[in-house]
């Protein structure tokens, strides 16, 4: 089918005589006779262009427009350099007269016409760029460098930034390039001959696609986006510009790079440069900060341009102005820079592809998206036709009667009116979506009345750190009264304001939080009620507001992932980052996130202390399983692969049965099995032991460090193989002849609860082997029971109960029920690691009753539950008087006084529950069991 065929829409001529003249120099077929006539009887540019092409156009017109512009590409392609900038021209005026038919005549939509733009943009860049090159080689200019090296420009590189950058050029479009290169491609002696070489071959480029000739020009070149231009050259050291952005680098810059890729020269290595440059660009944390620096932005752009106040058609700026192409790009750059750092796919260069992926992950709503992606493709489109009149770079409708009458019939209107109506509307539309975003109303002064005690917390806010920037006092007093009325509307607001005042004194700055709290004000409900119930979570949270950024991310109230799929989740994020370091930073932002969603659950009652447990052993040990990987590979790298088969981590204590608190540390024993081979084989080999002491080490580093984002864990490695005074890792050999040789029973207690959480496979189906026969091995019940007493002893002498709502310490209560379940598997050779199926395995031996079972179970779940919610509210011993209202209902609720009895009856209850199951500890303790040990190979429960 030809071009001609293809034609869908017929624009209504204007200037018929000059269209019968583009016609007849034409002289084309038929089927195109309607399209020629409109396009250059609206565009004084088309008739120009038809009457110098028309001998290429006449053939052009019967092939495919695919096989045209490939035509023109590969033409270029093989034009040798030094008739470069004349081949330039001419291609440039083929490719805008077909393209610019394909438009009008409706064959192609938007994308494809600005993406064949771009297409050649980029094509005649990069041939400029090579030839000018080629150039400064050839004179021997550029050290160490030969033809060879023309096909990667020596190492320069132009980023197509703006509209070039995202495929989105106009027919009159400029293009703005950054040009660099890369230095570590020369020796430091040939670094300023190189750099010298390439300020001159950028601006023999730009002139080659800048200057008009009596071929006309190929493109107007901007190369004032790169940093700093008033005072650096037209082409700059990678590294430089690296500096300035890590330093100097601001908002509006970020944006800019949102559509930044390589175009020209050597490609591959601005891809490496740009992904260097990515954490400038994409933020780590959600960055609603960026509303107002693109908001500030959008002012001085109008302030500069003149183009505030209400839209008037006549003259209207349809880029810069209200309602313009400008909003809704500047809408979804934004857009993208609050959520693009934690969300790959929200980084596209395009505006529609923008709008779309937003959309999908729910930032933006699908309906605003799909209005705004149709008002940019229709604002782009008379954009275009503005600009397809003369070959003009304007963007300003026209200020007279004619000048819309021209644009009616080039859009194919035929009712100016209309045109003009329909316009202003589109205009408003834009208008209204985007300048809430930007803009919010400035707040007034609808604050809730409040008590001398409130007003004497507020009064002293403006002297708290988070509040020291006029910007942050800026935003805050937007925020402000909106955030008194969320946090003043419950029965206690005195209560709840006295808690936001101490997470407000903790916050270390204000802005990206204030931001957050306006762009999003239910998080304020979210705020309140952690303030109300948990003064230590809401501490943590002042000291790590980051968190607050998963509540937005679409999936913090989905259910429970479970373990393997959260290890899953943080390989895949620890392989976006190529620095050690920050994969264990990585790491921290990771566990804080899914710590506070765990937290936040069980306040809010979706989950309860038992789950809540379970999630925080999941984290855990996903957490030490996914940095297994890249601690032992980064070891590796420095001193050879692991000797012999490798390591494991073993999991010991409440980490080992899978239930932990929001405060719990990590006790973990690493074991290796060196299989014979005595060192490492690496660029630095180390001796086994040492090797694997030190890998120990550096997992143990990885895992508690303090580092800019603080720490993952506490970790307690004193349940190994002679305590403190034995090595920090210990081979499989050493640790079966301790547990048979030298071990007490206390240690063979542990071991019940042991669970291999990290290593190599084959490591850890070894130890788990070896912990079953060992577990099976020493359950003597005389031996086992009789230290067992004395264990008790010890602990009630040196550990007693000391206060009223002590969860662990004290007969009857955790620790103590704990030692007895581990006591019932040890007796009976069971691999059950919680106290439930370790109290079963007792039952089953016939040394507890089910009665007896019952009550332990009982008690030791109310104080779990108590343990659970005590170390989510505070990081003191439980006070319900510090705890406030909030978290006195939480606790009475998680542990069901439902009866009316309040705090003093659940005290009541609880005593009562430990002394029932300290009694039946007692008498178990008593007892030797009768029957003959069997040995319980069911799975852990």
């Amino acid at each position: 089918m030809t071009f001609a065929s293809r034609i869908s829409r017929t624009p209504i001529p204007f200037d018929i005589d000059r269209a019968e003249e583009a016609l007849l120099a034409v002289d084309t077929i038929h089927e195109a006779r309607a399209l020629i006539l409109g396009a250059a009887g609206c565009s004084p540019y088309f008739s120009t262009l038809m009457l110098r092409e028309n001998t290429w156009l006449r053939a052009a017109l019967e092939q495919s427009p695919e096989t045209v512009v490939a035509g023109v590409f590969e033409q270029l392609r093989e034009t040798p350099f030094d008739q470069i900038a004349v081949a330039l021209r001419q291609a440039k005026r083929r490719i805008a007269l077909f393209t610019g038919l394909a438009d009008v005549g409706g064959v192609w939509a938007l994308e494809h016409v600005t993406g064949t733009l771009s297409d050649f943009a980029d094509l005649a860049v990069d041939l400029a760029m090579k030839a000018c090159v080629a150039h400064e080689i050839k004179r021997k200019k550029l050290p160490g460098m030969g033809e060879d090296d023309i096909a990667t420009a020596g190492g320069m590189v132009a980023l197509a930034m703006g509209k070039m950058g995202a495929g989105e050029l106009n027919y009159s479009s400029d293009i703005d390039l950054i040009c660099l290169f890369d230095e570590s491609r020369f020796a430091p002696e040939d670094y300023h001959d190189a750099r010298a070489s390439f300020i001159r071959a950028t601006r023999k480029m730009a002139a080659m696609l800048n200057d008009p000739t009596g071929e006309g020009y190929v493109f107007r070149t901007d190369l004032r986006l790169r940093p700093d231009p008033l005072s650096t050259p037209v082409c700059l050291s990678m590294e430089t510009a690296e500096r300035y952005y890590e330093s100097l680098g601001r908002t509006w810059e970020r944006a800019a790079h949102i559509k930044a890729r390589p175009c020209a020269g050597d490609v591959e290595a601005g891809w490496c440069y740009l992904d260097r440059l990515r954490p400038f660009v994409w933020r780590k944390h959600l960055d609603f900060a960026a509303i107002q620096d693109a908001h500030d932005m959008r002012l001085r752009i109008r302030d500069h341009k003149g183009l505030g106040g209400a839209i008037k058609l006549s003259g209207h700026n349809m880029k810069l102005g209200r309602g313009g192409i400008r909003e809704i790009e500047f809408f979804t750059q934004t857009r993208q820079l609050i959520s693009g750092g934690r969300d790959v796919d929200l980084r596209c260069r395009g505006t529609v592809d923008g709008l779309a992926a937003l959309a999908q992950k729910g930032w933006v709503p699908k309906d605003v998206a799909d209005t705004l992606t149709t008002r940019y493709r229709t604002h782009r489109e008379i954009e275009h036709r503005l600009q397809m009149v003369n070959d003009a770079q304007t963007h300003s409708l026209p200020t007279s009667d004619e000048g819309f009458e021209r644009l009616a019939a080039f859009m194919g209107e035929a009712d100016v009116a209309l045109l003009k109506s329909r316009l202003r509307a589109e205009l408003d539309e834009v208008h209204d979506l985007t300048e809430g975003f930007f803009a919010p109303d400035e707040a007034g002064e609808d604050m809730p009345e409040l008590s001398e005690t409130a007003e004497t917390i507020v009064s002293r806010w403006s002297t708290y750190p988070a509040l020291r920037s006029d910007r942050a006092v800026t935003i805050f007093r937007r925020l402000k009264p909106e955030l008194l009325k969320r946090l003043y509307q419950g029965t206690k607001p005195d209560e709840v304001l006295t808690q936001f005042d101490g997470f407000l004194a903790n916050l270390p700055a204000g802005v990206q939080l204030f931001s957050l709290f306006e762009a999003n004000p239910q998080l304020i409900d979210l705020l309140a009620d952690i303030c109300t119930t948990s003064p230590a979570l809401a501490q943590h949270l002042s000291k790590n507001s980051s968190v607050l950024d998963a509540v937005l991310g679409g999936s913090f109230f989905a259910p429970w992932p479970g373990m393997s799929q959260l290890r899953e989740d943080l390989n895949e994020q620890l392989e976006n980052y190529d620095d050690y370091e920050r994969q264990l930073d990585g790491a921290r932002r990771w566990a804080k996130e899914w710590h506070f969603r765990i937290g936040v659950h069980h306040l809010r009652g979706l989950i309860d202390a038992q789950e809540a447990a379970k999630q925080y052993a999941d984290l855990a040990e996903a957490a030490v399983a996914a940095l297994w990987g890249p601690v032992s590979c980064e070891f590796a790298r420095k001193h050879g692969a692991a000797p012999g088969k490798g390591a494991m981590v073993l999991g010991m204590g409440s980490l080992g049965a899978g239930r932990l608190s929001a405060q719990s540390d990590l006790d973990l024993i690493v074991i290796y099995d060196a299989d014979g081979v005595d060192s490492s084989d690496g660029r630095r080999p180390l001796a086994t032991r040492p090797y694997y002491a030190r890998l120990t080490q550096a997992l143990v580093a990885a895992v508690s460090a303090q580092m800019a984002e603080g720490r993952l864990y506490e970790v307690d490695m004193r349940l190994r193989p002679s305590g403190r005074q034995g090595p920090v890792a210990t081979s499989v050999a050493s640790f079966e002849n301790y547990q048979r040789d030298e071990a007490w029973t206390w240690e063979h207690l542990a071991l019940t609860r042991a669970r291999a959480i990290a290593g190599e496979p084959e490591v850890m189906a070894q130890v788990e082997s070896l912990r079953t026969t060992i577990v099976s091995e020493k359950g003597a019940p005389e031996t086992v029971l009789q230290d067992v007493i004395e264990m008790r002893e010890r602990l009630a002498e040196a550990k007693p109960a000391t206060h009223e709502w002590e969860a662990k310490l004290g007969p009857g209560r955790m620790q103590d029920i704990e030692l007895c379940a581990e006591a019932a598997a040890l007796m009976s050779g069971s691999i059950q690691r919680s106290v439930n199926g370790q109290l079963s395995a007792g039952v089953r031996l016939g040394w507890l009753t089910r009665e007896e079972k019952s009550t332990l179970m009982s008690s030791y779940t109310s104080f779990q539950r108590l343990q659970l919610c005590t170390k989510l509210l505070t990081e003191k011993p439980l006070e319900l008087g510090e705890v406030g209202s909030g978290g006195v209902e939480f606790l009475l609720r998680e542990l069901g006084e439902t009866d009316g009895g309040g705090a003093n009856g659940l005290a009541l209850r609880l005593n009562n529950q430990a002394e029932a199951a300290g009694q039946v500890v007692d008498t178990a303790m008593a007892r030797i069991p009768s029957l003959e040990r069997e040995n319980d190979r069911s799975k852990n429960n």
